[in-house]
């Protein structure tokens, strides 16, 4: 009968091992191989419980946040078919993308779009923004028209509204109103795909880059139709036609909100709805918290508040508080024109100006009129 010795060989090579220690490596050899052993159990004994899922574990505010914003990322699959792909095309190096949106009355030859493009090359050295601007066309016309005039165009898929958003609606008309809303939802998939955005109305002239007044630590940097004259006073009253977001979870969720508040105030603008749930989202009680930056109207200007803006300091200039396209179109070209007669003046000449402690003030719009009284 054949015996397997192997395992007895194997009992006396390891015990003559152990002999071989001396006293103190003997007792670090036991110490160790009693650590592991306690180890091991503990492990396979947690590994046999059942935990609770992390979001479980979480705070029940932020485990809705986090729900929703799940549920909002997998509603938006199937949305905005070609963006994903647009996107890093047209985004700058630390993937921010300017956006503007018009319809076939906007984008036509000699409309709003095309005053729009020329500020850029009016303005002080900005014209490389428009290799970063997005332009999206609210229907098929819009979408030609853009096409003949500039690289980056994205046609807004049907299935996000059945109105006609063509032709030049009034302000709070209903395809006014869906307007402002589909494209609230095309910039929080733009959020959702990891890119900030400066979106722009498209009867906003530029001037000057707006991103170096655009504080590092601001979640949102908004324009405003009146500003307090603090960036954080949240009783300014914002005008989202120009506005900042920067891409983070908590953004995304605010977008979520602001657009969910539609159901709360029906028959509004997201502009006006942004504004009544403002302290809920930036508030000291607010748990997201979004720290939001209001630009100053003396260098983010508009017809609202004229007076406080100057030449020398303006970035922009918005034909807001001015109803009809034919009105803003008149208005904002003469804008431009007195904007090239200021850049054409002399060094010495406007440093006369300054001295002399003389602004260089914008007339009066002469279809638009404006709400402000020269000070």
């Amino acid at each position: 009968m054949e015996v397997d010795l192997s395992n007895s060989v194997k009992f006396i090579f390891v015990l003559k091992i152990i002999m071989e220690f001396h006293d103190g490596s003997l007792h670090r050899f036991v110490k160790f191989w009693i650590a592991t052993t306690i180890t091991l159990f503990l492990v396979l004994v947690l590994a046999s419980q059942r935990w609770p899922p992390l979001d479980a574990m979480m705070p029940s505010p932020w485990r809705a946040t986090k729900q929703n914003s799940r549920n909002s990322n997998e509603d938006a699959q199937s949305n905005f078919a070609g963006l994903a792909e647009l996107l890093p095309m047209v985004a700058t190096d630390d993937r921010t993308v300017i956006i503007t949106s018009v319809n076939e009355a906007f984008a036509r030859s000699g409309s709003l779009l095309g005053l729009f493009r020329e500020s850029f090359f009016a303005g002080e050295k900005i014209d490389h923004f428009l290799n970063h601007l997005l332009v999206v066309a609210m229907d098929p016309m819009a979408y030609r028209h853009c096409r003949t005039v500039h690289r980056f165009c994205y046609l807004l898929p049907t299935t996000k509204t059945s109105m006609d958003l063509s032709s030049a609606s009034d302000f709070m008309s209903d395809a006014y109103v869906a307007l402002v809303w589909t494209k609230l939802e095309l910039q929080q998939r733009v959020l959702q795909l990891g890119y900030s955005f400066l979106f722009t109305d498209v009867d906003i002239l530029w001037f000057r880059d707006p991103f170096r007044h655009i504080g590092v630590h601001a979640d949102m940097a908004t324009s405003c139709d009146v500003f307090s004259g603090d960036a954080d006073d949240l009783s300014s009253w914002p005008n989202t036609g120009f506005y900042y977001v920067k891409a983070t979870n908590r953004t995304v969720e605010m977008l979520r909100r602001w657009r969910a508040a539609r159901r709360r105030f029906p028959r509004n603008h997201e502009q006006t709805i942004f504004n009544n749930i403002k302290h809920e989202l930036a508030g000291a009680g607010s748990d997201l918290r979004i720290r939001v930056q209001f630009l100053d109207t003396a260098r983010f200007g508009g017809f609202c508040q004229l007076f406080r803006n100057d030449m020398a300091r303006a970035c922009t200039m918005h034909a807001n508080c001015c109803i009809g396209m034919a009105n803003k179109v008149s208005d904002l070209r003469d804008v431009l024109g007195q904007w090239r007669n200021y850049t054409v003046m002399a060094p010495a000449e406007k440093m006369k100006a300054k001295a002399a402690g003389r602004s260089f003030e914008w007339r009066v719009p002469a279809k638009c009129g404006t709400p402000d009284k020269r000070p």
